[in-house]
């Protein structure tokens, strides 16, 4: 039933030679890994006003020039990650560059830094679909995390059936987002053209607004950065475009560039001039539609596609997080199940993680999209700044032809986006300061892992120091129950594997002890039978002592103990709960006994 549910919701398993038909072209990649950033136009307006609000619609005039310093900042981004395409061309952006330019710490800090934003990446941008799904219908307000849960595992089921299917499925919806937000744009631009939006509601630039400082205004321009999110995932998944790679990703991550400016750029605009207030109860992009169209067909359209690209935006984590666990767990700093591809030839371990987390993270936040932008502004900007100082340093050390052009726009970029993570630390400290705890402990984590995998190589190395002991024989222990077709198997298989062949009865009275010996004599007098008494009615303790002393014994011997453990199978699942199940408790203990081999001989019932 599980296999059948499985190829239902995920799909028939895909051969390993597929996999070539699984690259994204740059119309599927722009859909697939931009979505994040063009998503962020729907919120990246609403946190520059927010700030601003506190002195009125009157500062609202403030949010053009900082939205002049988002886009500066974007374009140091577009052709800071460009050159990192072209230098690192199989993928792993911050991190790769990092590590390799900055030493191994940089590169784990950007790393885990990059894989807690994609969690974030996720939560939020599902947290803001569902915050533009109830501006549209208030009554769904109640049931915000819900909502956000079960479109959380919908995008998880629709990654796992593989990159191109859910591209081909995505691509619609984000191309619907960027015509309804041109078809808004241009509609609103042509309404002030043409006079027909009011002209008194917002301040004339330039009106002079008492209270507010350079801080506030460092603030605001670091909230509205949070539009910038994004922009690294195709950096990270330049393996998943078709040849040639680097030169298909540059291309797809210069008209993602584009299309931010023109989309941010307009948003932002239309709510200066028609004076757009933030509402807990309804998003900016809201207020504007119903501003120029009413609530009409238009509206419910631009919020319908609002609402798909915020959720879908979800996929570019889903495309980026399982792809840069993959490069830290080639490094051995994340677990091996992280290279292991799925039956749909994706990462699946990866994706099924991200899933989880950022249910986890939404459930904590009960929804609430404000509360986790600044977090997920810092996770961005942190990589951001340690990718572009990297590569500074990359072109002052090596020098390539045309290496002054290069080092100047990344150090730009390094200069830009750590005077903005600065900003976030000084302006928005009370919500940021858990990155100051979180990150060491995951960088910890990831030396841990690294060094257990380092001893565990090192344990394993065949060498002339520690050569495996000889084995020049093989006792077999074999615990039984009783006499039945089950340990008569189980002796049989025992005597064909062993030197010695013990069985082991444990009884809790001595007259089940006389009865049982006398049974055994009678029926497998060649095979030596050991019985235990145990007064307190325990199987596994007393097992374990006896198995302990013909180890000890065995061993100065040269030779092995296996423990042969019968176990019969029942024919349906749930009769196992039917049963005594001590086998499984003495596996568990005897696996991590040091030269004790475990097995099981299993007897199959047919009914």
């Amino acid at each position: 039933m599980m296999s059948s549910l499985k190829r239902f919701l995920i799909g028939k398993p895909l051969k390993s030679t597929e996999l070539g038909e699984q690259k994204l072209n740059k119309l599927k990649a722009l859909a697939i890994l931009s979505s994040d950033a063009l998503s962020s136009v729907a919120y990246g307006t609403e946190q520059i006003l927010l700030v601003l609000v506190a002195f009125g619609t009157i500062a609202f005039w403030y949010s053009l020039p900082i939205a002049l310093g988002v886009l500066i900042l974007l374009i140091a981004l577009i052709l800071s990650y460009r050159q990192i395409i072209y230098s690192y061309p199989k993928g792993g952006g911050a991190y790769v560059v990092s590590k390799s330019n900055l030493g191994e710490n940089a590169g784990l800090i950007a790393g885990g830094s990059l894989l807690v934003d994609y969690i974030l990446t996720v939560a939020v941008s599902v947290s803001a679909g569902t915050d533009a799904i109830t501006s549209a219908f208030p009554g769904l307000h109640d049931y915000t995390v819900i909502i956000a849960i079960v479109l959380v595992i919908c995008i998880t089921i629709l990654n796992l059936r593989g990159l191109t299917e859910s591209a081909s499925v995505l691509a619609y919806p984000v191309y619907l987002f960027v015509l309804a937000l041109i078809v808004l744009i241009a509609v609103g631009l042509f309404k002030i053209a043409t006079g027909h939006a009011p002209a008194s509601g917002h301040a004339p630039i330039g009106t002079a607004v008492s209270g507010v400082t350079l801080f506030l205004l460092l603030r605001a321009f670091a909230s509205g950065c949070s539009a910038l999110t994004g922009v690294e995932a195709i950096s990270n998944a330049i393996p998943n475009f078709k040849d040639p790679a680097p030169k298909n990703a540059a291309m797809t991550l210069v008209m993602m560039g584009g299309i931010l400016a023109v989309l941010f750029s307009g948003i932002t605009i239309l709510a200066y001039w028609y004076a757009i207030t933030p509402k807990i109860e309804e998003t900016v992009v809201s207020q504007i539609a119903a501003e120029i169209f009413g609530r009409n067909f238009m509206y419910y359209f631009i919020q319908g596609a609002t609402a798909l690209i915020l959720v879908l935006a979800a996929n570019t984590g889903f495309s980026a997080f399982p792809l840069l666990a993959y490069n830290l767990a080639a490094n051995k700093y994340m677990p091996r199940m992280y290279l292991m591809r799925g039956d749909r030839l994706g990462y699946s371990n990866g994706i099924i993680t991200l899933g989880l987390g950022s249910i986890v993270l939404i459930i904590a936040f009960k929804g609430q999209t404000e509360q986790l932008i600044p977090l997920y502004a810092v996770g961005v900007f942190i990589p951001f700044t340690l990718s572009q100082t990297g590569m500074t340093l990359k072109w002052l050390r090596e020098k390539p032809a045309g290496w002054v052009a290069k080092m100047i726009t990344n150090l730009l970029g390094a200069i830009i986006t750590f005077t903005v993570l600065s900003i976030l630390f000084l302006t928005k400290f009370g919500q940021v300061w858990s990155v100051l705890v979180f990150l060491p402990i995951i960088v910890f984590i990831f030396h841990r892992i690294r060094k257990h995998y380092d001893d565990v190589g090192e344990q394993l190395r065949i060498d002339a120091i520690g050569k495996a002991t000889a084995i020049e024989g093989n006792v077999v222990i074999v615990p039984v129950a009783g006499i039945t077709k089950v340990v008569e198997q189980s002796i049989n298989y025992a005597e064909s594997i062993g030197d010695r062949v013990f069985a082991v009865y444990v009884a809790f009275d001595r007259e089940d002890e006389i009865r049982m010996k006398k049974k055994w004599e009678q029926w497998k007098p060649d095979i030596r039978l050991i019985t235990v008494f145990t007064a307190y009615r325990s199987l596994t303790r007393p097992l374990f002592k006896l198995i302990d002393t013909i180890d000890v014994k065995a061993k100065e011997k040269h030779h092995t103990v296996t423990v042969l453990i019968p176990q019969f199978i029942p024919k349906k699942n749930w009769h196992n709960i039917l049963h005594n199940q001590s086998s499984i408790l003495l596996r568990t203990y005897l696996l991590y006994k040091k030269d004790v081999v475990v097995a099981t001989v299993p007897y199959h019932f047919w009914k």
